[in-house]
């Protein structure tokens, strides 16, 4: 994998843009419209019990755009027993795949690292009045 964002971000930011590898035959161009892309499809996802999107809140623990555009996310849900736990990937999904040139997308479920809100950034908690 040649992109990627992981759980390494300091808390109480959201994941940096995938990193751009060295080995990538992606040109550096179309690497950072896809990563931008993925990332505003990201945000457009929101836990309908919270009034932020899912990227901010720091669900988003790993983007990965290989060399064929294919795209693994790893996420996780502000508690393991959310309601939506068995919608949510799919939403993800869904919304990725709306991303012109996106190969196949593929959306696993962790919480390893558990999610607290200090993985949420400063526009999460200015739009739930956490600070």
């Amino acid at each position: 994998m040649d992109a990627r964002v992981n759980d390494t971000e300091p808390l109480g930011q959201p994941p940096a843009a995938p990193a751009r590898g060295a080995t990538s035959t992606i040109p550096p161009e179309e690497l950072e419209r896809l990563t931008t892309d993925i990332i505003g499809a990201l945000k457009t996802v929101y836990d309908p019990e919270i009034p932020a999107d899912i990227y901010e809140l720091g669900l988003i623990y790993r983007i990965d755009i290989d060399d064929d555009r294919n795209v693994d996310i790893d996420m996780t849900l502000t508690a393991p027993g959310c309601p939506v736990a068995g919608e949510m990937p799919g939403w993800v999904e869904n919304a990725v795949n709306s991303v012109s040139g996106v190969g196949d997308v593929r959306v696993r479920m962790v919480f390893d690292p558990p999610w607290d809100q200090g993985r949420m950034s400063d526009e999460a908690r200015v739009a739930l009045d956490w600070y």
